[in-house]
């Protein structure tokens, strides 16, 4: 897993979004951030993928071509550390 494969869709202020942010920053990965408020395409494409609008929400681009949406910031924070980093939180 490349963090290329990885986009985060999130907004600035949430502080759900802060909480992964700053495990991406701790990691030092370079993950594409999608603000769901500044692009409402993005939102829209959240939306119609996880029919839910509530970020932060992780898209994962499989081996094989396959995407996978995960929501809940604990658990994007664990996956991010399991694949890139330190285990601890």
């Amino acid at each position: 897993m490349q963090p290329d494969q990885l986009s985060l869709y999130m907004f600035h202020s949430c502080p759900y979004c802060q909480r992964v942010l700053g495990a991406i920053d701790d990691l030092g990965l370079g993950i594409e951030l999608r603000d769901v408020r500044a692009d409402p395409e993005r939102r829209r494409e959240l939306v119609e993928a996880t029919g839910r609008g509530t970020v932060p929400c992780l898209r994962i681009e499989e081996p094989g071509g396959q995407v996978r949406w995960m929501h809940e910031s604990l658990d994007i924070v664990a996956f991010l550390r399991e694949q890139f980093g330190r285990a601890s939180a």
